[in-house]
């Protein structure tokens, strides 16, 4: 199963089932007495039974059963090196490049949950359950089969909508509000653990907005309702019965803690993916970071968000946005985070003309930036050109250490560049350098980004010695000479 890392060193999975095992847990609660008869009652108060709320909710669960054509790799490279949220990512292909493939193919049957919002027969589940798929099968708790095509799905927030054929109206969840959801509420999870259907469990809202490295919108609900594998898509489910999560992943070994996409959050895609098919999101063309202590001294701030790159030809460029700029608000909204900037953009419509507020050395202006649509594939291509660069005259091509490289390696630190790729028969291939490591130094000079990288090779002249003080995985650091 594919794992990411948890900002504290845990292991996150998202959840979709790929086994069967058994095993039945009974946990009882007794009725509060003594000193605690004496809390208000609100505090003390605990569902008798949550019968009547499983009984009207689980029809329009489902389980989702698919079956995929894996080619090449085998099970255990699909293990080991799948992105934070499954097979195919961005960062797939970057990490096929460790290994060599293998070039047979296999079925890969999963299990999965969803439910039905609509009686036309449309149903929420996650983008894992389905992705790849080239079979997929609902089943209702009354036992009827029907099969399933996708009709939209956004890898972005995890989520998919497909949509079954029957003869009659279906039964249907109501999406609630979870911006109103507080911290302790009951909530009740419905779903297919192990493949074990229609499994209901109950617990509380024990956390919100969490950041799991799950993807740019990052914003979970933490539950210790038990999901497990299989209930991936799954819903959460108020005492009003009404859906105000969307059950994605868990921590592994974390006794129960998992993880859902806020329904409030959820509607406005569920509603693009049933209109159009895909989701249409606001773009503004920067590279942005977090201002840290240190950063918010050295500008003189108190927050914002500081832009590393300006992509040439975009919204930002286009309105005079510059690097080194602190974005400070957008329409009058204060963004503190690089997370907060993102969604922010996300949800303009394109074409908005957005009142960008910054600070520019001291100067505080406001910008006004005409929105445009975020396309994926473009935003591929301008942070390729602007973190990968190849270096011809040694055969080896480095990156710079984004999040998400950071957390597929297991890195501690983001600081250095990765080699991406080496070229067979180069000076850096006959050196011994390898795809992976991580290049800390070149001759005692620090280098923490590929700018810096080239500004230290550039330089030294051809015949020069170099030395790459490196980090390399299962070995720890090593140095390496060749002659440029």
């Amino acid at each position: 199963m594919m794992t990411s890392k948890f900002p504290s060193g845990l292991i996150i999975k998202p959840i979709i089932g790929i086994m069967v095992i058994i095993g039945l847990i009974f946990i009882g609660a007794n009725e509060y007495t003594g000193a605690a008869a004496a809390k208000p009652a609100k505090t003390a108060f605990v569902p008798q039974n949550f019968t009547e709320l499983a009984e009207a909710a689980s029809p329009a669960v489902v389980n989702i059963r698919t079956v995929k054509t894996i080619e090449g790799g085998g099970r255990v490279f699909q293990h080991f090196f799948q992105g934070p949220r499954g097979h195919g990512d961005m960062f797939d292909e970057f990490f096929k490049q460790f290994f060599d493939e293998d070039p047979r193919e296999f079925k890969q049957k999963s299990l999965g949950s969803g439910f039905i919002f609509d009686e036309d027969g449309y149903i929420v589940t996650n983008h894992h359950v389905i992705k790849g798929a080239d079979e997929i099968q609902v089943k209702l708790k009354n036992g009827e089969e029907y099969d399933a095509e996708i009709k939209g799905a956004d890898p972005s927030t995890d989520l998919a909508l497909i949509k079954i054929k029957a003869d009659k109206n279906l039964p249907t969840l109501k999406l609630g509000d979870s911006n109103a959801l507080k911290i302790g509420q009951w909530i009740v999870a419905i779903g297919n653990p192990f493949g074990l259907e229609h499994t209901v469990t109950a617990g509380i809202i024990s956390a919100q907005g969490r950041v799991i490295g799950a993807g740019p919108y990052d914003d979970f609900i933490q539950t210790d309702a038990s999901i497990n594998p299989g209930n991936s898509g799954g819903p959460l489910i108020s005492m009003d019965g009404e859906v105000v999560g969307i059950s994605t992943a868990i921590v592994a070994g974390g006794n129960g803690i998992g993880f859902a996409i806020p329904i409030s959050m959820a509607k406005d895609i569920i509603d693009q993916l049933k209109q159009t098919g895909e989701v249409t999101r606001g773009w503004l063309g920067v590279g942005i970071q977090d201002l840290d202590n240190e950063l918010k001294e050295y500008y003189d701030v108190d927050q914002g968000v500081l832009v590393t790159q300006v992509f040439p030809g975009d919204p930002a460029d286009k309105a005079g946005i510059k690097p080194q700029d602190i974005i400070l608000s957008v329409n009058g909204k204060s963004v503190d985070s690089a997370r907060d900037l993102s969604k922010v953009v996300a949800g303009l419509a394109v074409g908005e003309e957005a009142k960008i507020k910054i600070n520019r050395k001291g100067d505080i202006k406001t910008i006004e930036v005409e929105i445009a649509k975020r396309d994926e594939s473009h935003l591929a291509s301008v942070q390729g050109e602007s973190l990968d660069k190849s270096l011809d005259e040694l055969g080896m091509e480095v990156s710079n250490i984004n999040q998400n490289i950071a957390e597929q390696f297991n890195l501690t630190s983001r600081e250095g560049v990765i080699v991406a790729e080496v070229r067979s028969n180069s000076k850096a291939a006959e050196a011994g350098i390898r795809k992976g490591d991580i290049i800390k130094e070149v001759n005692h000079q620090a280098v923490s980004s590929v700018a810096d990288y080239e500004s230290v090779l550039n330089q030294t002249d051809e015949g020069d010695v170099l030395q790459f003080y490196i980090k390399r995985a299962q070995r720890g650091y090593i140095v390496i000479k060749m002659t440029k």
